[in-house]
């Protein structure tokens, strides 16, 4: 039932981004109330639902291994970000999929669920942004492409693979250059081109 009545809900707002041939849409529903008697509400805080999928020709099983695993991060990324306390016992979704993969599809998710949030106006200690890094041919890149990711080397802060520690800082670097590039001509453009459509 309560599927149903989510379906029935018009989405609070929708955010959608492209990195380099990454596409990624986010949609944002709540804060509501959540009700029934097999609600998870907290008294002392919003519950955050993160769902991730993809638009991939080959049907994964619902709930397979990797989208589980996406939207935790997803859901732990934004439990840290959004000011849960303000919205007691009620709920707010963030669904996102990914349209088209070309590699950092966990970093465009943050970034497209940022979006919409701020444009759902639920309250964050800060912008949250996220990219890819990793060395290629002894050089750290940021926001890699899928065959910059499949070369080997690291990608993504949760260290899906092996790094020698000589490169960590140079890792961290590039990373923290990318995500600060992101915050200041993503968010802020999307912020400007919302302020001018509200104003109209």
């Amino acid at each position: 039932m309560a599927g149903l009545e989510l379906l029935s809900r018009r989405p609070e707002s929708a955010g959608g981004l492209e990195q380099g041939n990454t596409k990624a849409l986010a949609v944002v529903y709540g804060p509501y109330e959540t009700r029934g008697s097999r609600s998870k509400s907290l008294h002392d805080r919003v519950v955050i639902n993160c769902q991730f999928s993809t638009a991939e020709r080959k049907r994964r099983p619902h709930g397979d291994r990797k989208s589980s695993e996406m939207s935790l991060h997803l859901k732990q990324t934004f439990e840290a970000a959004v000011l849960t306390e303000l919205y007691p016992r009620s709920q707010i979704d963030i669904y996102v999929k990914i349209l088209q993969a070309d590699g950092g599809n966990y970093s465009a998710c943050v970034n497209a669920a940022t979006l919409a949030l701020v444009d759902a106006g639920i309250p964050m200690r800060d912008y949250v942004c996220a990219c890819t890094a990793g060395f290629v041919e002894d050089t750290p890149l940021a926001d890699l492409c899928h065959a910059e990711e499949s070369g080997g080397g690291t990608s993504l802060a949760l260290m899906d693979a092996r790094l020698h520690q000589d490169h960590l800082d140079a890792l961290i670097e590039a990373a923290m250059t990318a995500c600060k590039g992101l915050s200041k001509v993503v968010v802020r453009q999307h912020l400007e081109e919302v302020s001018v459509l509200t104003s109209d």
